[in-house]
């Protein structure tokens, strides 16, 4: 491991030498690209000199309980050893993690597709309060929000909607929200107080450039409708909204959200090769995850992952056996902890997986 991080280390003074040389500097590709690795490396050089510096500490200490003979200077060389040990392993530890294989698509924007699914009106307003959720999350992370998609019902929820997330690091957060989405509270409509069970579906897509995926026009239709929303809202004049029918498998993807059909036809066509980047992103990851003890689920939409209760006040995810009784903040975009938790999990997994494979 620790030749590994020193050849980092080297690569990471490398290139800090070459993001100055005028010649880079004026290639923006280039210079594009180095500062991405730059910048990726960067957190595990700074973690491996916190840890050079941890074993320099260590080193001293012993050098004076070695040869000091004062009993208050050993005392302190002493703690300063206790500390160092303490500091390098916490350290290890840390650069393990840094170290696992990245996700290529963590740093990637995301659209978020959701839908909803089993119990009616309750599930299209449940569905409408998950948007909220992720928006205002969104919104804590200086993310842009940009809706692409909407079916409101009557009541205010949503049959579906689509919107993207744009920022640094979107995916890496929001990757583990695919899935079914399981709610229990009691409906504003029911007279009798009675538990309702309702779900909805949530597909993060990781956002795909236009190289990525090779779409051959001929493999499309692509066909215009006038916009519509409940209660006459959003309702245009003209056939601005778009439907793009992906052929070979049948695939749709519609857009209404702006007045322009060009627009909408850039929006679906974004949301078209995401999808298909995502299915083929799966299925490779199905045959990964096949080779592992255990994984969290980033990508199964059958899957249920998560039960928020109202009665209760809890939020239960079900993967990693995690319930918080903070329904309220988590609804209200204050999902960190909870994110933090499934990731440091797969982390774990990950960790536990490498060491059995180096066994």
């Amino acid at each position: 491991m620790f030749e590994k991080l020193a050849d980092i280390e080297g690569r990471y003074t490398d290139i800090s030498a070459r993001l100055a040389d005028p010649e880079v500097i004026s290639d923006p590709a280039v210079y594009r690209d180095l500062m991405k690795e730059y910048k990726g490396i960067g957190p595990i050089v700074e973690k491996y000199r916190e840890y050079r510096a941890a074993e320099e500490s260590l080193a001293e200490a012993r050098q004076i309980l070695a040869d000091e003979k004062d009993a208050e200077l050993r005392e302190m060389a002493g703690e300063q050893e206790l500390e160092a040990k303490a500091g390098l392993e916490r350290l290890t530890g840390e650069l393990r993690v840094l170290l696992l294989p990245k996700d290529p698509d963590d740093e990637r924007s995301v659209i978020m597709e959701i839908r909803a699914g089993a119990g009616g009106d309750e599930a299209a307003l449940f569905a409408g309060v998950l948007y909220r959720m992720y928006t205002m999350y969104a919104e804590t992370k200086r993310w842009k929000t940009e809706m692409i998609y909407s079916n409101d019902t009557e009541l205010g929820g949503f049959k579906e909607v689509s919107f993207s997330l744009e920022g640094d690091g979107v995916y890496s957060k929001l990757k583990y929200e695919s899935g079914v989405h399981r709610v229990q509270r009691i409906p504003e409509t029911e007279a009798q107080g009675r538990i309702h069970t309702s779900t909805v579906t949530v597909a993060v897509l990781p956002e795909a450039e236009d190289v990525e995926v090779e779409i051959n026009p001929a493999d499309l239709q692509i066909d215009t409708y006038r916009a519509s929303g409940a209660g006459g809202q959003h309702v245009n004049k003209t056939d601005s909204a778009i439907r793009i029918t992906y052929l070979p498998t049948g695939l749709v993807v519609e857009c209404q959200d702006e007045r322009s059909q060009y627009k909408n036809k850039d929006k679906a066509m974004k949301v078209l090769r995401s999808r298909l980047y995502e299915q083929k992103q799966r299925e490779q990851s199905e045959k990964i995850a096949a080779e592992r003890r255990s994984q969290v689920g980033t990508g199964d939409r059958s899957e249920r992952i998560r039960t928020y209760n109202y009665p209760q006040g809890r939020v239960t995810d079900h993967r990693i056996g995690l319930t918080l009784y903070k329904i309220e903040s988590i609804l209200n975009g204050d999902m960190d902890e909870l994110l933090d938790a499934i990731r440091a999990y797969d982390q774990a997994e990950r960790l536990a997986a490498a060491g059995e494979t180096n066994v």
